[in-house]
This record gives structure tokens, sequence and C-alpha cells, in this order.
């Protein structure tokens, strides 16, 4: 499968071999192989190389490469799973690592990593590099304390840079590098290359269908009417941003939740709607060009019956141009015949029907076929007759689709035929109507016969994958608008594809016809090594896979080098997979390739395929300007000491006003310290300790995330983690041991500024307290524990910053002690001294006590038993309050709550 490097990958590698850089390439122009090259290389015993940044299926598809390759030591990868005392061992046995983050993170910090022997650290995914990220913190510490290694990092997503400020020279800075490698599809050295070696390309511009096309100006008008209407209430939005073509790209809903998401709370309800009439809308445009007439309409339908459509969209569903969408969508599907309308056929007869789309007149079918399921089986018909025309054997064809709900369609159209694939999704969706089911009887008694394929020949099954089993048998559950469109979210989908599932949003039970139906199918078993593929025939081997979606990011390019095909279908435009194509050609000379690109001509695709193309070129154009006005300092790689990135703070925290030396406490030298959990090294906050001067000591603490001195500790929250911590009382668990186990508890709640919260909504503040209120619970929380503190923090930034304000002139704490509280340790004296802290908590509980007045009652009395027998007068007394005796002695003394407590026991006492 291993293919040598082409002129210009040769000259890629050489470039960023000779020194330390960031590579920036055009998607799909062969980024892994170059990565793959260096990992041949690096290979070895001799040299230890750390490879940041990828995920399982990246690490287990260079190990399989090289394993291919005959590479004897091959990569290691080091999770959890392997011990830290077994670590050490690994990392000098050499080789290639790759290694988790957080768990590098340790090891550079407790040395437990010979950082000395690092040979250089490689960065995949360089555009995700930011300030305080975990991989920027291993890059600083293993500069650190090595200044002869390498730093090499890869990236094919030039558009990441496009948007901030300066955001490659931050990039590059973060990274420790100061050479920028550009090298776009537009590059001479790729164009000539790739030129030389093209593959066939046959460009088929489909027609829309007339109701296709009506259906689709109707939603571009809609969507520009919504887009209107948001500039209207929102005057600070970007207008380029606003704009419909930004709006049919896959980033759209981020950048305007990027501008509403710090006013999101504020905005009224119109404006949100709109956010969401948009997101629908778009669902609707991707539906009408990717799916079947019969999946649109019911997605159609599912909007108009819906109550919460009408409860919360913005009024677009009662538009003119909403009322043709509705009409033309629903003759693609059926017709009501003349006679019974009294009108015209044709879209304007369907009128009266607009709101009565389950009536129960007789429908005719009409079942239009998608205008690019034709244009594939003209294209397979033609690789049919070449097959039986070539002296050589039969070509391999490869079919790819956006995603596996296509895939599985364009199968099923294959081997059954349009008719019975329309009409089995009818039945499954409208045919509940004894009326349409009397009609699509003949239809479907007809035998379908697959375009240019025998039914022997054409009959296949596609292996089962393990998220896409059978489910049946269970009744679909009821979902809402907002659910139906979320989960076909076509900003979502580029990443894990959409579900083959034919109602919108629910999972369909099959009946025992259909069942059958699919039993009639015969396997076609593949040898390939990816499991996302649906075989059609066996000869000659033709394939359809999914571009986007599956499990293992490279699915597609195992299939593309185990299958070999002569032809290659584009059914849909994927821009990375067109330039891998492109590349794949380009790696086999003397082989022909012949590529079919199918897209529906003045569509919205179209549309999306060329502003795609357009960012990226914009994207490469905006870096080259940059790098060509960029200043790069010549100690940015940080091999001396004059870098002040590798810099920590020179003033320690705990330094007096006195005294400037590291560590100035007294006059020992010993620097500020702070324990922290091994779980919170997934945040940004012990870099950014790192960075202020704090030495960090990573520790596994069962009380609390932050020791800052041998009486402070500090349990993190965010605001999710805070909400969910109130409501299963495990906030309560947290604070409680703290309390008991330190003198100083304190409460960090750290918030994102460019996202405010409001824990209680204006209008819905109240004088008294509620159990299901956010803002009660976190009340009672600092009525119940006196001790804590809460601190309210913009940023880990800013959280660092007031770390080190409070542990300056304070002690140090100690590891072993952090790591020895659990729940059987001492308590504090202050907590311990006199009381239990069972008796305690029970004490606190009652009406009447508050933390004010439970000391002092606990100091007049024995034990629990000795409440029992106290009067009101005497517990008014005590208590200082008449209000509160009494509560508390009814709460005693009343039979419903059985706290009769025998006078002559004696084994509950609060002395120690």
């Amino acid at each position: 499968m291993a293919a040598p490097l082409l002129e210009y990958e040769t000259q890629i590698f050489l470039d960023l071999f000779g020194s330390d850089g960031l590579l920036v390439t055009a998607e799909g122009l062969g980024l892994d192989r170059i990565l793959l090259n260096f990992l041949r290389l690096y290979s070895d015993a001799g040299n230890l190389v750390l490879l940041l940044n990828t995920g399982v299926a990246e690490q287990e598809f260079f190990i399989e490469q090289l394993r291919a390759e005959g590479v004897n030591h091959l990569p290691r990868v080091i999770t959890n799973e392997v011990p830290s005392g077994e670590r050490y061992d690994v990392y000098t046995q050499g080789g290639v690592l790759f290694v988790t983050s957080r768990i590098l993170v340790v090891d550079f910090l407790t040395d437990r990593i010979p950082a000395h022997l690092i040979t250089g650290i490689l960065v995949y995914r360089a555009h995700k590099i930011i300030e305080s990220c975990q991989e920027s913190f291993i890059l600083r510490l293993y500069r650190q304390k090595n200044k002869t290694g390498f730093i090499k990092a890869f990236t094919d997503k030039a558009v990441a840079f496009s948007s901030g400020f300066c955001q490659v020279e931050r990039v590059m800075r973060n990274l420790f590098v100061k050479k920028l490698l550009l090298w776009p599809r537009f590059h001479a050295a790729v164009n000539s290359c790739l030129e030389r070696h093209k593959p066939e390309v046959v460009e088929l511009h489909v027609s829309l269908t007339p109701a296709m096309t009506a259906i689709q100006t109707s939603i571009l008008d809609i969507m520009n009417a919504c887009l209107k209407e948001l500039k209207r209430f929102n005057p600070a939005l970007e207008v380029e941003d606003l704009s419909l073509e930004s709006a049919l790209g896959r980033s759209f809903e981020k950048v305007i939740r990027h501008y509403l998401d710090p006013l999101w709370h504020q905005l009224g309800v119109k404006t949100k709607s709109l956010v969401q009439d948009l997101k629908i809308l778009r669902t609707l445009l991707l539906y009408l060009t990717q799916y079947d007439c019969v999946t649109f309409l019911n997605l159609l339908e599912s909007l108009r019956t819906s109550e919460k459509a009408f409860g919360q969209n913005s009024g677009w569903l009662f538009l003119d141009s909403s009322t043709s969408m509705f009409v033309n969508a629903r003759s693609r599907v059926y017709r009501i015949p003349q006679s019974l309308t009294g009108k015209k056929p044709g879209p304007a007869g369907y009128k009266d029907q607009v709101t009565s789309g389950n009536s129960e007149a007789k429908r005719e079918l009409v079942l239009e076929v998608n205008p690019k399921w034709e244009a594939l089986s003209d294209v397979l018909k033609e690789i049919e007759r070449e097959n039986k025309e070539a002296e050589l054997e039969p070509g391999r064809v490869l079919i790819c689709a956006s995603d596996d709900r296509t895939c599985a369609q364009l199968r099923e159209f294959v081997v059954r035929g349009p008719e019975a694939l329309l009409t089995r999704l009818y039945n499954r969706t409208f045919g509940k109507n004894d009326a349409v089911r009397d009609l699509s009887k003949d239809r479907k008694g007809r035998k379908p016969q697959g375009k240019g394929q025998s039914d022997k020949a054409a009959k296949a099954k596609k292996p089962k994958l393990q998220s896409k089993g059978k489910l049946k048998s269970q009744k679909p559950p009821e979902l809402t608008l907002t659910q139906m469109v979320d989960k076909m979210d076509p900003g979502e989908e580029a990443e894990r594809g959409v579900e083959p599932i034919d109602e919108i949003g629910n999972i369909v039970e099959e009946d025992e016809e259909e069942e059958e139906e699919e039993q009639e199918l015969e396997e076609v078993l593949l040898n390939l090594s990816s499991d996302s593929y649906y075989g059609i025939l066996k000869e000659p081997l033709t394939v359809i896979h999914p571009l986007l979606g599956c499990s293992d990011p490279y699915s597609l390019t195992r299939v593309l080098h185990e299958v070999d095909p002569r032809y290659v279908v584009l059914y849909d435009a994927e821009l990375s997979f067109v330039r891998q194509l492109e590349v794949y050609k380009a790696n086999r000379p003397g082989k022909p390739l012949r590529v079919y690109f199918l897209i529906y001509g003045g569509s919205t695709e179209e549309q999306r395929y060329l502003t795609t193309l357009r960012r990226e070129k914009e994207a490469f154009e905006h870096l080259i300007r940059e790098k060509a006005s960029m200043v790069v300092p010549e100690e940015r790689e940080g091999r001396g000491d004059t870098n002040l990135d590798l810099l920590r703070d020179a003033t320690p925290a705990n330094a007096t006003t006195d005294t400037r030396k590291a560590g100035g406490q007294e006059g020992k030298g010993e620097a500020a310290r702070v324990i922290v959990d091994m779980r919170e090294f997934r945040s940004e906050l012990p870099a950014l300790l790192h960075r202020r001067g704090l030495d960090i000591e990573p520790v596994t603490l069962d009380v609390g995330d932050y020791i800052l001195c041998p009486d402070t500790c500090v349990e993190r929250k965010s605001i999710s983690d805070l909400i969910g911590s109130l409501n299963n009382g495990r906030l309560y668990t947290q604070c409680l041991a703290m309390s008991r186990f330190y003198r100083r508890p304190v409460l960090l709640i750290e918030f994102d500024p460019r996202k405010p919260f409001s824990l209680t909504a204006r209008t819905d503040i109240r004088q008294e307290i509620s159990a299901n209120d956010i803002t009660s619970k976190l009340t009672l929380l600092t009525l119940h524990f006196s001790r804590l503190r809460l601190l309210w923090c913009p940023s880990p930034h800013a959280t660092a910053e007031l770390f080190e304000e409070l542990k300056r002139n304070r002690p140090q704490p100690d590891a072993t002690a952090a790591m020895a509280v659990t729940a059987e340790s001492e308590t504090v004296p202050e907590s311990s001294d006199l009381y239990n802290p069972g008796p305690q908590d029970f004490l606190l509980r009652m009406p009447g006590i508050s933390a004010k007045n439970c000391r002092t009652l606990m100091s007049k009395i024995h034990s629990l038993a000795d409440l029992v027998t106290l009067s009101q007068e005497k517990l008014a007394e005590i208590l200082g309050n008449a209000i509160n005796a009494r509560l508390l002695h009814e709460f005693i003394h009343n039979p419903g709550t059985q706290m009769a407590v025998p006078k002559n026991r004696k084994d509950g006492k609060g002395k120690r």
C-alpha cells in the first residue's frame, strides 16, 4: 500500500527535515504520507520521538502502515493502562511513542521521562495548538529541559488560520518554531506534478427538476427573509457573515453563535427562533439535493404537524414561499386527480390540499426519481459497456457519497431500482391510508429492475456495522421539532454522517414483509479491511463508500487502495477526496483512472463546493501575505536562554516586598508550590500556574482539586459542573469533606467571559427559597458551610493570578499530607477537638439551628440526648431567639418526627 513520495512531497519532506517548522498543506495533498515517512525514519531504538495530538484511529493507522512496510521497531502507545513505574523503562527503549497529553505533562513535571534523551516532538493537527492547551504546555516543558531536540508541526487546515488576530503567528509562538512552510494546491511544484498525471475527469452537471428548483427558490427566499430579520434585531452582527452565501456553509451556525453567545441569555425569543429557523432551513436545503422526494416531504410534513413548530418558529411557515414549497414537495410524491379537485393539474391545482396533507382522497403516486440517480444509472451502464468491450479484466468501480444514509439508498437503487425504493419509503412514511395502499399494490406488483444490472448479479448486502444494527420492535420516541433538526444537523453531519433511518428523527419498526425483502438479498462478502463499505457486485467489483461520518477516518483511504478502482463515481463532491484521487493517480502513472463527477448545476450543492474552494484559496493567500510581513525573533525556537516565552514569572508568588529572590519566604529559597489533582490536567489552569512561576506537584487527591497551603483547599467548578453538582448533591459532599479536613475550604467557580450566564432569569427572581432554584441551593450551601469561601473567576488566567495572590507569604503544602487526607482521616482541630462531625451534621439539619447558633448550643449540652430534656424557654435562652427555640422544640417533641430519645441513653455523646 505504501508508495514512494511524489516530487513535491519529497521537497516538503526535505524542507521540514532540515529545520524545525510549521507545515501547512492543502487538504488531501498527502500530509499523512509525509508524516508517515517521518515516523518510518525515527522508528529506531536510537531515537526517542513523541507524536502529539493524535487519536486512536490515527495511531492504529500509522502503526498498521509501518507494520506493512516491515518496520521492526513499531511505535508504542502509552495510556493510563501503562503503570507509572513502568513508563520510564518504556521511554528509554526509544522509537516513536504515542502518549496522551495528560500523562506526558505529569511525566515531564515529575521527571519520569528522560527529557534530555528526547530526539524531538512531532505535532499533528497543529492548528489546534492554543496558548494554554496541554500540547503547548508539553512543548514549553520540553524546550525548557531540552535545547537540542526538534519540533515539527503538521496541519492541512489553512482555513483555521484565517480567523482571529495573527493566528498563525500565535500558533508558531506556542510551537517554538520560526519557519512557516506553505504548500497550497496552486503551488507551482504541486500543480506541475499533479497535472502530468491527472486522471480522466467526466463532469456531469445534473439539472434539478422544475419542482426541485421551485422548492430551492422558496427555501432561499425564506432564508433571506430570516437573515434580514436577524440583522434588524441585531445590528451589531457583521453583514458579511449574514449573507446568503455564508448561510449555505457548514460553519454558519458556529459563526452566528460566536457573535450571539455573549448575549444569548439576554436575547429575545424572536432572535433565538430566527437562529433555529435558519438551522431548519439549512437542513431542508441539504435534504432537497441529498435524498429522495419522500424523505424530503416527510421532514417537511413533520415541521408542519409538530406543535412545537407553531409555538417556536418565527412565522416562516405562513409565508407564501412556504406554501409554494409544500405544494411542490407534495407534487413530487403524489397528485390528486383532476376529477377530485375540479382544478387543472399542476402545482396550482393543489393549493387547497396544502393544509390537508393527510387527506382521505385517493392519491395517484408520482414518486419523482432523483435526477442524480438517473445520471448514476447512465454512468454504470457506460462502465458496463466498456468492461464488456475491454480486452483486459473488468475495471473495478468505487462509488462515493457523502454519508451512510445516501450510500444505503444508492445500494438499494442499484439493486432494486428506483420504483421499489421509493414505494418502500412511501409505504413506511405515508402508506397508512388504505386508499393509498390500494394504489401502491399495483406498482409494487411489478418486478423492479436495477438500472444496468441483472437481478441475479445485483443482489448484495452491506456487512453490518457495529453501530448500524437493525433496530425494531420498539416504538419510536416522540421528538420535538428542535430534537428532530438537531438529530439531522448538517453541521454535525460532516463529522458523524446521518444515520440510515427512514423516519425523520425516529427509528421505524420494520414489518414482516420488509424483513423478508431484506433476507432475499445475497451477501457480497469482500476481503476488505474497512467495515464501512456497501458491496454491490463481485464481478466487476463494485463498492459504495461514504465520504464522511465513518468511525475510522482512514476507512475510505483503505478501501481506495484495496479496491484499486479503474472508475470512481463521485456522487457527492468532497474537496479533500478530490485531491486524494489526484495524488492516488499520480502514484500510479501507468494505470488508467476515470472520475465521474456528479453535481447539481446551479444548486446550493454546487455553491457550497465552490465556496469551500474559494475560502481555502483565500486562506492561503492570507497566510502568504502574513508570512511576508511576519517578524520572527531569532530566539523563537528557545534553544538558548533568551526566549521570554520559556521564562517563568521572575517574582514568585510567595516573595515578600523586600526580597526579589526566588522563594524569598523567610530566606529559605523554597519555591512556591501548588499540589494539583491528576484529573485537573485536562484543564488549562495547571499550565498557567506553571507559567506564573508556581511549581506544580501532580498527585491523586481524594479531597479537593488544588492544595494551595496546608490549610487551604480549592474545589474548581465550571458553570455546567456547578449546576450538575448542586442538583445531584455531589457538591455538598465535597464541601463537607473540605470543611472537615481544611480550615480554609474554597469553592472556585470559573466561567467564560465570552459566554455570560445567568443562574436565574431576570423574570424569575424570588424572595423565598425554592428547592428547584440553583441560586437557592447555592445560598443554602453557603449558609450551611460558614467557612466556605466562593471565588468567581472569569477565566483560567484570572484564576492563576488569584492563586498567586493567595499563596503570597503563605507556607507551602506537603504532597504526602495532602494524599493522606481521605474520608477516614482526622478532621481539622476546629471541628474535631470538641465535637464529632456526625452529631454536628445531624444538629445542623434541625429547624432553628444555623451555623451561627450551632456552636453555642453544642457548648451548653453534653449530647443529643440532653437536647431532648431542654424546655422551650431554656432553648430560647441558649439560642437567643424565641422563634428558633420554638421551631426546634416543636420538631423534637412533635410525635410525627419520631425524635423521642430516651433520657437514660448517653451513647450519642458529642465530646471526643
